[in-house]
């Protein structure tokens, strides 16, 4: 058990009334929830000493010492014991799949991503189990390309497949989500063939030296056939619900507070999943909802949809004002766009990878989107993906757009283009806790020592004046953002920022700045919402080790407790 204690004190008063007659003389508001004898984290060093929190309303409203909390606590205030330990702001993670993380849809099949293709068999036959009917989509999760394709195996990912599941249209997608396994019947429902054309944002592959599919697709080819399989499911709204419940779960023991979505497809029925969940007041974070932009699907036949979704940030713990936009894919498949040519690519006659989106069509979604209230969260790998990216958006200054716009990812991102974060007012956001974020050896064989060494250079950006925000990419990295302030702590004299305070902004204050809700979350502040966490230690005192080994030990979330830790 946490070395909590948590008082209710049951009765109904709801105020202190000091009278000298019969005739009440004034009314002294008390708190719904008080927080004593905790460290209340605050930048200020004069409030360093700062060990009481009320709130009110699901608000803080008063934030002091021993003595100045006695008149908020009234005869119905929820008085809660810090018992020393350290209180600090939510955290907030700008790019998660919330949605998706967490789902029951696809947990049926999990592969070993460390297998290679034959050695996926046995796990495959496993899967079978769980279809019911010939007609039955079967998805599935967890291979790697690399560990698939490896020892020049004879076999065709679609042909081993196509022997185990020979009615049943499959799918699986890869770590990443960036490509997915199909076997021939989820081509023909989805309409592909070997005289097939690539879809826009995406590439099918082909057994080599012909032109016969190996069941491989990548990027928005894989997408476009998801969504089939995704819609065809059985009680797909109930169990996609259950799949939005434990992501949200797994967001509030991670002390994470407010969150950015990782792209919402809404044509999946996500946005009416979302939309249940606040009905039935079952949200356990505040989130930034972003409608997925559909790269083969032309503006007009978008927008529509898109407005009626669009709401700014207010006391709901829903709304969105950001869309998720993609303009390429990524280094590992050879699909991030490139400025020079890969060195080795799994794509044949596409050596410096593909837009999503194309440029010129990037700066007509920008103008259009502005037209209702929507900016956009950018998705940017390749050095001339993250640059067309920015001068798009910097056009989009100089027509006076004011909308929030941030670029995630960026891996490549060149020397000429890291001071245009600052000059068109653009947030940039690092996945600081993945395994790779020093370590870039894995991408030498794609784009060259010279520039794999290169990646991700955090450092450079904040230098620049950029507001740097961290995300999980959760699943594709651990959801605890305490690994993301430690490895940025790691890395402080090199990509890393500069000290403890700068990272705890960007997993705090700078997600708020970033989702435009800075004046209601993001730091501990009379006046902003109650979204804070208890913690096992004062990390602000840790070594790196020490700071992703602390425990979380309860998160509140506008006043309610979400998360208590055993």
């Amino acid at each position: 058990m946490i070395r909590l204690l948590l008082i209710f004190i049951l009765t109904s008063a709801i105020a202190i009334t000091v009278s000298a007659s019969s005739q009440p003389v004034a009314t002294i508001e008390t708190a719904d929830m008080v927080v004593v004898n905790g460290k209340i984290y605050q930048k200020n060093p004069a409030l360093a000493h700062n060990t009481t929190m009320a709130v009110l309303n699901g608000n803080i409203v008063h934030i002091g010492n021993a003595s100045t909390i006695k008149t908020w606590i009234g005869t119905s205030t929820q008085v809660l014991n810090a018992e020393g330990l350290s209180v600090y702001p939510g955290f907030i993670d700008t790019h998660v799949h919330v949605f998706e993380g967490a789902s029951e849809i696809g947990a049926d099949c999990e592969l070993d991503p460390a297998l290679t293709l034959r050695q996926q068999i046995p796990l495959l036959q496993e899967c079978a189990e769980y279809l019911n009917t010939p007609s039955q989509w079967l998805i599935g999760y967890g291979y790697q390309l690399d560990a698939l394709l490896s020892g020049n195996t004879p076999f065709s990912p679609r042909n081993v497949l196509d022997e185990l599941f020979p009615a049943n249209p499959v799918i699986i997608m890869e770590e990443s989500s960036h490509s997915m396994w199909v076997n021939s019947r989820a081509l023909q429902l989805a309409g592909i063939n070997a005289a097939s054309e690539h879809p826009v944002g995406g590439r099918l592959m082909y057994e080599t030296g012909s032109n016969t599919l190996n069941g491989i697709l990548f990027d928005n080819a894989g997408d476009m056939v998801m969504e089939l399989a995704w819609n065809a499911q059985q009680r797909v709204m109930q169990r996609s619900y259950n799949g939005l419940l434990a992501g949200l779960a797994a967001l509030a023991e991670n002390g994470i507070t407010t969150a950015g979505d990782g792209r919402l497809y809404w044509r999946r029925g996500w946005y009416q999943v979302w939309q249940r969940a606040l009905v039935e007041e079952e949200l356990s974070a505040r989130v930034a909802l972003r409608p997925w932009i559909y790269p083969e699907l032309p503006i007009a036949k978008q927008i529509a949809k898109l407005q009626q979704m669009q709401s700014t940030p207010s006391n709901s713990l829903l709304f969105s004002n950001q869309v998720k936009l993609y303009v390429d894919g990524v280094l590992h498949f050879g699909t991030a766009k490139v400025d020079r040519a890969y060195d080795w690519s799994w794509q044949n006659n596409l050596p410096k990878g593909l837009y999503y989106i194309a440029p010129a069509e990037l700066g007509q979604w920008l103008k259009a989107l502005n037209n209702i209230g929507y900016g956009a969260h950018i998705h940017a790998v390749g050095d001339k993906a993250i640059s067309v990216a920015l001068d798009a958006i910097g056009q989009e200054r100089k027509a006076n757009n004011k909308q929030l716009f941030s670029l995630t990812h960026l891996e490549m991102l060149a020397k000429k283009d890291v001071p245009k974060f600052n000059a068109f007012n653009v947030h940039a956001d690092f996945q600081a806790g993945a395994v790779f974020f020093a370590e870039h050896s894995w991408a030498k064989d794609y784009i060259g020592r010279s520039r794999a060494k290169k990646l991700l250079p955090m450092r450079d950006a904040y230098n620049s004046g950029a507001n740097i925000t961290f995300s999980s990419d959760w699943t594709v990295n651990d959801l605890n953002p305490l690994i993301a302030i430690a490895n940025s702590l790691r890395e402080r004299k090199k990509q890393g920022l500069p000290d403890f305070e700068q990272a705890l902004d960007a997993a705090t204050i700078n997600g708020a700045k970033a989702l435009g809700i800075e004046h209601l979350t993001g730091s501990l502040d009379v006046g902003k919402s109650a979204d804070f966490v208890l913690l096992s230690d004062d990390i602000s005192r840790l070594n790196p080790r020490q700071i992703e080994q602390t425990d979380i030990l309860m998160t509140v979330l506008a006043g309610k407790i979400v998360f208590e830790a055993e």
